[in-house]
C-alpha cells in the first residue's frame, strides 16, 4: 500500500471519528434538522397521497363573516359549530374530528353546551379533543384535561391534541399514542382517532408497523405541503351551505364533496393562537400536524429513520473515501471539484433516500467528508511542497526548466524508480581532447570546456533531453525519460544536428583559444534500458544501464574509424522520421557484440558525393571488396569514403565492418 493511501485511510478514519463524536453529542442536531426541513420543502408534493382528508378551517374570513353577517363576537357560541357537524353528516363524511378544546363551560350558558352536545350526537362519528400533559421524552402523560360532559358523553372518541415539538420548536414528529401514567389508558392523537373511527380495519395494534415508530413512540411525518396540500374549506362556507340547505336553497359547497372523507376542523386565524411551526411553514394551523399524520396513516407514508448502524457505517465509509480520494489527487485544478463533490455526496445520498421514505442524516457524513478533504489537501500541500523541492534538487542540473515545470504540474508523470523503457541515448565527446588539454593551462582549459559543454547542454535541454552526466569532455544524455516523449528519436537527432552546427559556428573562436580545431563525435542508439535513480541513499544519479546504452557509446567511438561526426543506429534512423539527412554506412560489428547493426551517418545536409558512396557501398555489400575499394577511393573530399576504402577486405570476405577497438 502506498504512503498516500495509508495517509488517506488514517485521515479519513480520524475525520469519521470526529464527525461521529460531534453527532453523538448533539452538536450537529440543529443543523441536521435544518437540512431535513429543506428536504421536506423540496419534495413536498402538490397534494396529499390519499386525497381523503378534508380540512375545515376557522380562518380570518370566517371571523369577519361571523362578525359582519351574524353579529358574532369571539368566542363564538358553540351552537354555531352545529351546522358544520350536520353538514358533515349530510355529506356522508367518515368522521368529523375537532381540534378544539371544550374544557370550560360556554360563556353563553348551559344551553349552548347542550346544543353542541346534541349536534355531536346527531353526527354520530365525532372525535373530540382532550389535552394530555406529555413529557418531552414521550414516556407517559402525567395528566389529562378533559372536555365538558356534554362533549365527552356525545363524542365517539376523545383524542389527544397536545404534542411535543423538536428542540427548536418545530413539529416534525408526532406522538400517535400516549399512555396516562398510572393507568392502562392509551390515548390516540387526533389524527389516529379519526382513523380509528373512520377506517373499517383500523386498530391501535397496527400503529407500530404502519407508522414506523421510533424508540420514543413518535412517528416521523411526511409533510406534503401546507394546508393547500389538502382540500380545504372555510368554516364560514360550510356553515352557509348547511343553512342554505335547511332553507331549501343552493349550498355554496356540495355536501357530496365530503363523502367518505375524513374531516378535520381547526383554527387558522392568526388571533386564535393555534398556529404551529412545521417544516413547510413557520406559521401552520395546528390541525395540519394531525391531518398530515392521518394522511400518512391512510397511505403508509410515514418516514423512517435510517438504522443507526447504517448511518455510522455511512459516515465511516464517507470519511475513508474522502480521505483516499483527497490524498490521491495532487492537481490543484482537480482538487476543487473533487472537494465539492465529496462534501456534497452526503447531501445527495440524503436527497436520494427521501422519496423511498428514509431520513438519512446528512451532516455527520458532510463533516467527515469536509474534514477528510481538508486533511487530505493539507497533507497533499505538505507532501507536494517536499516533492517539489526534491524534484527541483534532483533534476535542476539535468532537465530543462520547461520539463521541470511539467513534472511539478503533474508529478505522477515522473517515475524515479528503476524501470525498463525505450530511450534514445546520445554519447558525445571531443576528438583529440587529450592532446588538446595538454597544451592549455588548467584555468584556460576549464573555461574552454565549460563554454563548449554549456553550448551543447543548452541544445540538449532545449530539445527535451535529460542530461545524465559529464565525463571530462564527454556528454551522456537521453530522451523519453523521466517524461514520455513519443518523438524521442527525432528530438535526439535534432539535438545532434544542432550541436554539430553550433560547434562549427564557434570553431574559429575555439581555435584561437586552444590552437587546434575542435570536432565532436556523437553516437546514438534507440533501445530498451533500465533507467532510474542509482547510487547510495545519500547520493545518486538518474542514469541508464543496459546494452542499448553500451551500443550508443560504441557508435560514438566508431566515428573515429569511419571519419564521421555523428553515427546512429538503424533503430534511431527508423524512428526519427523525415526531415533528416542520413547516409547508410552498412552493417557494423562493434567490440563486445556478435551481431552487426546497420549504422548511418547523420549530417546537416546531404553532400554531393553521397550518391557515389551509396553505389560503392552496394558493390561492397555483394562481396566485391576490390571494386568497392576503388569506388570509395575515387570519391573526393569524403573522409568517410576514404576510411571505407581502407577497411575494405579487412572482414575476411564478409560484408560487415568490424571494429577491434572501442
Amino acid at each position: 500500500m502506498t504512503s498516500a493511501r495509508r495517509h488517506g485511510l488514517a485521515i479519513g478514519a480520524a475525520a469519521a471519528v470526529l464527525a461521529l463524536l460531534l453527532w453523538s453529542t448533539g452538536a450537529l442536531e440543529s443543523w441536521e434538522r435544518t437540512t431535513w426541513d429543506w428536504r421536506v420543502r423540496l419534495f413536498a408534493g402538490p397534494g396529499p397521497a390519499t386525497g381523503q382528508v378534508v380540512l375545515v378551517l376557522l380562518d380570518q374570513h370566517s371571523l369577519d363573516w361571523g362578525s359582519e353577517t351574524m353579529s358574532l363576537a369571539w368566542p363564538w357560541p358553540r351552537e354555531v359549530y352545529g351546522p358544520i357537524l350536520d353538514f358533515c353528516a349530510r355529506g356522508g363524511a367518515r368522521v368529523a374530528a375537532f381540534d378544539v378544546l371544550y374544557t370550560e363551560p360556554s360563556v353563553y350558558g348551559v344551553y349552548d353546551d347542550e346544543a353542541l352536545g346534541e349536534a355531536i350526537a346527531r353526527n354520530g362519528k365525532f372525535v373530540g379533543a382532550r389535552f394530555l400533559e406529555i413529557s418531552p421524552n414521550h414516556d407517559g402523560a402525567s395528566g389529562s384535561t378533559e372536555p365538558i360532559p356534554e362533549v365527552a358523553k356525545a363524542a365517539t372518541l376523545l383524542a389527544n391534541v397536545s404534542d411535543q415539538p423538536d428542540a427548536d420548536g418545530i413539529f416534525r414528529r408526532a406522538g400517535l399514542v400516549e399512555r396516562i401514567l398510572g393507568t392502562e389508558d392509551d390515548v390516540p392523537s387526533l389524527g389516529v382517532g379519526a382513523w380509528l373511527v373512520g377506517a373499517e380495519d383500523a386498530a391501535l395494534d397496527d400503529l407500530p408497523a404502519r407508522a414506523h415508530l421510533n424508540s420514543a413512540g413518535t412517528a416521523l411525518l411526511r409533510y406534503r405541503g401546507g394546508t393547500s396540500a389538502f382540500t380545504t374549506y372555510s368554516a364560514a362556507a360550510i356553515i352557509q351551505s348547511e343553512l342554505r340547505l335547511l332553507e331549501g336553497g343552493e349550498p355554496t359547497i356540495d355536501p357530496a364533496s365530503l363523502r367518505d372523507r375524513y374531516v378535520l376542523f381547526g383554527f387558522s386565524a392568526p388571533g386564535l393562537l393555534d398556529l404551529r411551526p412545521t417544516p413547510v411553514s413557520r406559521v401552520s394551523p395546528g390541525v395540519l400536524v394531525h391531518a398530515t399524520a392521518l394522511d400518512n396513516l391512510l397511505s403508509d407514508g410515514f418516514m423512517r429513520d435510517a438504522p443507526h448502524w447504517l448511518a455510522i457505517l455511512g459516515v465511516a465509509l464517507m470519511g475513508l473515501l474522502a480521505g483516499l480520494l483527497a490524498t490521491s489527487i495532487t492537481s490543484t485544478r482537480a482538487s476543487v471539484p473533487l472537494a465539492a463533490g465529496l462534501i456534497g455526496l452526503p447531501a445527495v445520498c440524503g436527497l436520494a433516500a427521501y422519496p423511498p421514505g428514509w431520513w438519512a442524516p446528512v451532516l455527520p457524513g458532510t463533516v467527515a467528508a469536509a474534514v477528510a478533504v481538508f486533511g487530505g489537501l493539507v497533507r497533499n500541500y505538505a507532501v507536494e511542497g517536499r516533492q517539489r523541492r526534491f524534484i527541483k534538487s534532483a533534476f535542476q542540473h539535468y532537465l530543462s526548466p520547461a520539463v521541470i515545470e511539467k513534472v511539478l504540474v503533474d508529478p505522477n508523470a515522473l517515475k524515479l524508480g528503476g524501470e525498463r523503457r525505450e530511450l534514445t541515448i546520445m554519447f558525445s565527446d571531443l576528438a583529440g581532447f587529450t592532446s588538446l588539454s595538454e597544451g592549455l593551462e588548467p584555468e584556460a582549459l576549464t573555461t574552454l570546456l565549460n563554454d563548449y559543454l554549456t553550448d551543447m547542454t543548452d541544445i540538449i535541454l532545449e530539445e527535451g533531453g535529460t542530461l545524465d552526466k559529464y565525463e571530462g569532455d564527454a556528454i551522456l544524455a537521453f530522451w523519453n525519460a523521466p517524461l514520455d516523449q513519443p518523438d524521442h528519436a527525432a528530438r535526439a537527432c535534432r539535438a545532434a544536428v544542432r550541436c554539430q552546427r553550433k560547434l562549427a559556428e564557434r570553431r574559429t573562436e575555439f581555435r584561437e583559444r586552444c590552437g587546434k580545431d575542435m570536432y565532436a563525435r556523437i553516437g546514438m542508439h534507440t533501445g530498451v534500458v533500465v533507467v532510474g535513480n542509482m547510487g547510495s541513499r545519500q547520493r545518486f544519479d538518474y542514469t541508464v544501464l543496459g546494452d542499448a546504452a553500451n551500443l550508443a557509446s560504441r557508435l560514438e567511438g566508431a566515428n573515429k574509424a569511419f571519419g564521421s561526426a555523428t553515427m546512429v543506429s538503424e533503430t534511431t534512423r527508423g524512428q526519427a522520421g523525415d526531415g533528416f539527412d542520413f547516409r547508410a554506412l552498412g552493417p557494423l560489428r562493434v567490440v563486445g557484440r556478435k551481431e552487426p547493426v546497420e549504422v548511418f551517418e547523420l549530417g546537416s545536409a546531404a553532400a554531393a558525393g553521397w550518391g557515389a558512396f551509396a553505389e560503392a557501398l552496394a558493390v561492397w555489400r555483394v562481396g566485391d571488396a576490390v571494386q568497392a575499394r576503388e569506388m570509395f577511393a575515387a570519391i573526393a573530399d569524403d573522409p568517410v569514403a576514404r576510411a571505407c576504402a581502407g577497411m575494405c577486405g579487412e572482414s575476411g570476405g564478409e560484408a560487415v565492418w568490424s571494429l577491434t577497438r572501442k
